[in-house]
C-alpha cells in the first residue's frame, strides 16, 4: 500500500468515529426528552388555583389587581407599583402581619395587615364593597389607598411609614 493512502484511511476512520460518537450523544440527549414528553402527556398535573370571590388569584398579585379594580370604580388613585412597593415595606406581603412594638401598638391600636393600617384608620377609610375585616387583603389595601389618597394624593406618593 502506498504511503499516501494511509493518512487518508486514518482520516476517514477518525471521521467515522467522530460521527458515531456524535450520533450516540445526540441519541442519548433525545431519549430523555422523548420520554419526558410522553410521560407528562400521559399524566396531566391536577393543579387548582385558589381565587378570590371576585375571581382574582388568591395571592398578592390578585389582591392588588382586585383592589385596583375597586379603586378605579371609586376614583381612588394608585398604581400596582405604588401598592406593591408599600406592601413589601410594610408587611413583606403577609396579610396577617401585626406590629406589636411601635407607638400605635403602645397605645393599644397596633398596625395590621398588608399595609399596616390601624383600626380607626381602617374604619374611617373603609371602601364599600370590601370586607369589614382589617386582615382581608383587598379591604386592607383599598382602605389604605383611600387613606393615602386623602392624605398624600395617592399611595404612589408614600415612601415611608404613613
Amino acid at each position: 500500500m502506498p504511503a499516501a493512502a494511509q493518512p487518508r484511511r486514518a482520516r476517514t476512520t477518525r471521521l467515522l468515529r467522530t460521527l458515531a460518537v456524535a450520533g450516540t450523544g445526540a441519541a442519548v440527549l433525545v431519549l430523555p426528552l422523548v420520554g419526558a414528553t410522553s410521560a407528562s402527556a400521559a399524566t396531566p398535573a391536577a393543579t387548582t388555583v385558589s381565587t378570590t370571590p371576585a375571581g382574582y388569584p388568591n395571592n398578592l398579585d390578585g389582591w392588588i389587581r382586585e383592589s385596583l379594580a375597586i379603586m378605579a370604580e371609586k376614583h381612588i388613585p394608585g398604581t400596582y407599583n405604588g401598592i406593591y412597593r408599600n406592601v413589601m415595606r410594610e408587611s413583606s406581603g403577609n396579610p396577617n402581619a401585626i406590629n406589636l412594638w411601635d407607638s400605635n401598638a403602645a397605645k393599644g391600636i397596633p398596625s395590621k395587615g398588608l399595609l399596616q393600617v390601624i383600626d380607626p384608620t381602617f374604619n374611617a377609610y373603609h371602601v364599600a364593597g370590601t370586607a369589614y375585616n382589617i386582615y382581608d387583603p383587598v379591604a386592607n389595601i383599598t382602605a389604605a389607598c383611600n387613606y393615602a389618597a386623602a392624605r398624600y394624593g395617592s399611595i404612589d406618593n408614600v415612601f415611608g411609614a404613613y
